[in-house]
């Protein structure tokens, strides 16, 4: 399973699953009306969300794998492989799949927050578990597209068609805000181990060798996408995954500063900046003094 198709347009989408195209920039399909799908990996150049009623396989989403629970959402942006795993012969699709091209929300609301909707770029493992309430309400948002596939194209049906696909992702925001709540446990785990982290990492000669801790860095050691790594941060904490590490930057450099052994450019290289006037800005920034200020005055 080497080679990777290209599904550029909504037509190619609808192609691969034997369904007919009602709009050329927008797709709602019952995946139970599909044909079976082969092993193969696509190269999107669509949005696409698939939602899963049932076990049915695995999907290939870049390098993971993931077998579908009952309920799940996984979110499929642009430029993003995927596809169906090549330990299976061929898989009969199940539940719903929407899909859409970045040309039908040009110009809209939706078009200039898409970028917004995070979840677009998490890890397959961290797709959404919808209750079935929530699947309901998915499956009235999907509904509500398909009947405006069904109708002759008009002057209304482009506002409407994106109207229901920003509700429906906006009702996802929700959904993920309720999964964070319900996943507590697991998150705080993920922020005692975010904080280890750090301190293990500003024990070693990291900071020399590789500069200051970047959040991708940090979620890559947790097995977290970024997005969701940074989202989570925020939802547990109230403060960003960059505030974050930077508060910690900071109580560090308060104590370093203490050392009168050291110049302020000394400690300054000894926590990873490459320029010892970024350390004194953001220093001042977040302390309200200079580093030396803060030496010399506490």
């Amino acid at each position: 399973m080497d080679k990777i198709i290209k599904l550029d347009t909504v037509s190619q989408f609808n192609s691969q699953r034997a369904q007919e195209t009602l709009h050329p920039l927008v797709t709602v399909l019952d995946q139970s009306k599909s044909k079976p799908l082969y092993p193969a990996r696509f190269s999107s150049g669509l949005y696409i969300v698939f939602l899963k009623e049932i076990k049915c396989g695995e999907l290939k989403y870049g390098r993971s794998n993931y077998d579908y629970e009952e309920g799940t959402l996984v979110f499929i942006a642009p430029g993003q492989v995927y596809g169906v795993d090549d330990k299976m012969k061929a898989v009969q699709p199940k539940g719903w799949a929407l899909a859409f091209h970045p040309d039908l929300i040009h110009g809209t609301s939706l078009g200039r927050h898409i970028k917004e909707y995070n979840f677009f770029s998490y890890d397959v493992n961290e797709a959404l578990h919808v209750s079935e309430r929530e699947r309901q309400v998915v499956i009235e948002c999907f509904n509500k597209i398909q009947y405006e596939l069904s109708h002759a194209i008009d002057k209304h049906s482009k506002t409407l068609i994106v109207s229901n696909i920003e509700l429906f992702l906006n009702y996802c925001v929700r959904f993920y805000d309720r999964q964070f709540i319900t996943r507590d446990n697991v998150h705080k785990d993920v922020l005692v181990r975010f904080e280890e982290l750090l301190d293990d990492y500003f024990q070693s000669y990291k900071p020399k060798n590789l500069g200051l801790p970047s959040v991708g860095y940090c979620a890559g050691q947790l097995n977290l996408s970024a997005n969701y790594f940074g989202d989570l941060v925020k939802k547990e904490t109230g403060k960003s995954a960059q505030e974050y590490i930077q508060e910690k930057i900071i109580g560090l450099a308060k104590e370093k500063v203490f050392d009168v052994s050291k110049s302020i450019s000394e400690i300054a290289y000894e926590m990873g900046f490459k320029y010892p006037q970024h350390f004194t800005r953001l220093f001042k920034q977040r302390v309200g003094q200079s580093p030396n200020e803060y030496r010399l005055l506490n």
